[in-house]
């Protein structure tokens, strides 16, 4: 197959997960109206006191990489969030509201929505792409459904996409508080006209669908006062190890490259920038300075063991540690999706109390099958409602095209209040 066609028909992601944070409920202000520059909503971060989803900073905006020409109302966000260490930092996103009344009963309700994978640098964020200064992505048609649903989309564009930063890909509590607050961000919109006790979707695919799972996982502890309904996550990457071991020294070797980038951004006390060797050092300027296809170019069939000086294996990564004795392996273990869940009445440290639909195409080529499957099985043997499906007749990112419209039904269901029918 050439490299073209494999470029075309790939984007995936993987992620950790980290340990949930104390609630601080969101504050009640906001900008007297959406006035900020384009430069304000991507400024460097400055101290945050803002509580979790507080609006900082909007703009309106126009999204054409949306298609079909969908009449809406949308504005770039700037907003307060937590980060896997607890502290307040602000995000990137957009929200988009459809012209169109909503007529189906009760407040229009919204999808907190977390892309496919972007790229690692801050010129990659998706409200940068849909609103049309760089195109390398491939969630359009996905948004487009969602919107001629009637649904308001509030769409994080994850933590680290703000001027000089680094996107901290795979970690999973800074992908699950963003994509909260980025749906709590959608009600404080001024003329943004979003009923604060409308219902909440969580969708995504890929990165965007672990990220999924994590929102779904950290709502009930960290942002109770959301009514969510359902979420819909494929192609989960939902144990970090099983998939960086298949990424290692393939065709799509660009996203373990992300991985390790981002987990570094997260973690910055751990040990990395001294391992690394020249190629090393250049491996992680082409992470920042690539989107998603240049990403998958640059890492083509690249291997860990031949960035670092001594040119140490996964599992040697995984042993080293950090100044506190945390190793790797325990920062990437603790990421796992599906381990400690249970339902409200459970005592699971996360809890959730709505149903799930998750799903991967049947000619899957990048996420490794046995965690997708071992995830929906943790989430069907925790008792939570789960509808699966695994018979998409396509690879890794057709099916997330193929799924748009049982995602679409799957939330609208919820939305109506429709009963759900797993199939564990």
């Amino acid at each position: 197959m050439k490299l073209r066609t494999l470029l075309t028909t790939v984007a995936a992601g993987a992620a950790l997960a980290v340990p949930t944070v104390a609630v601080v409920p969101p504050a009640s202000g906001a900008p007297a109206g959406c006035t900020a520059s384009d430069a304000d909503i991507y400024a460097a971060p400055g101290a945050v006191t803002g509580a979790p989803g507080e609006l900082l900073a909007c703009r309106p905006t126009t999204l054409p990489g949306v298609p079909h020409n969908i009449r809406m109302k949308a504005w770039k966000v700037r907003y307060a969030s937590t980060d896997v260490k607890g502290a307040r930092i602000a995000v990137s996103g957009f929200v988009a509201v459809p012209e169109a009344p909503w007529t189906k009963g009760g407040p229009r309700p919204v999808v907190a929505f977390n892309p496919g994978t972007s790229g690692s640098g801050s010129q990659c964020a998706l409200s940068k792409q849909m609103s049309g200064r760089y195109v390398d992505h491939y969630e359009g048609p996905n948004l487009a459904e969602f919107l001629k649903a009637g649904f308001a989309v509030a769409a994080t564009d994850g933590v680290g996409y703000l001027d000089g930063q680094v996107h901290t890909y795979m970690v999973g509590a800074n992908a699950g508080h963003a994509l909260l607050d980025v749906a709590r961000t959608s009600r404080r919109i001024p003329g943004g006209d979003l009923d604060p006790d409308g219902k909440v979707g969580i969708a995504g695919y890929s990165e965007g669908g672990a990220a999924s799972l994590w929102g779904a996982q950290l709502a009930a502890s960290y942002a109770p006062e959301l009514d969510v309904a359902g979420a819909a996550a494929g192609g989960v990457p939902g144990d970090l190890r099983i998939t960086a071991k298949a990424l290692n020294g393939g065709l799509f070797a660009g996203f373990l490259a992300d991985a390790l980038v981002g987990l570094n951004a997260a973690y910055p006390e751990m040990p990395f920038d001294e391992l690394m060797n020249d190629a090393g050092r250049k491996a992680i300027e082409d992470v920042k300075k690539n989107c998603l296809f240049g990403t998958l170019a640059a890492f083509l069939g690249a291997r860990v063991e031949n960035f670092s000086k001594d040119r140490l294996t996964l599992e040697q990564i995984y042993a080293l540690r950090g100044p506190d004795g945390t190793t790797w392996g325990e920062i990437v273990d603790r990421q796992k999706l599906g381990v400690d869940i249970g339902t409200p009445s459970s005592s699971a440290k996360y809890k959730i109390g709505f149903p799930v639909f998750q799903y991967r195409g049947l000619l899957e080529e990048i996420i490794p099958h046995e965690t997708e499957e071992a995830t929906r099985a943790a989430y069907c043997a925790a008792g939570i409602t789960t509808r699966w499906i695994n018979t998409y007749p396509a690879e890794h990112l057709t099916t997330d095209w193929l799924a748009a419209g049982d995602v679409t039904r799957f939330l609208g269901d919820r939305f109506e209040g429709k009963p759900a029918q797993g199939n564990c």
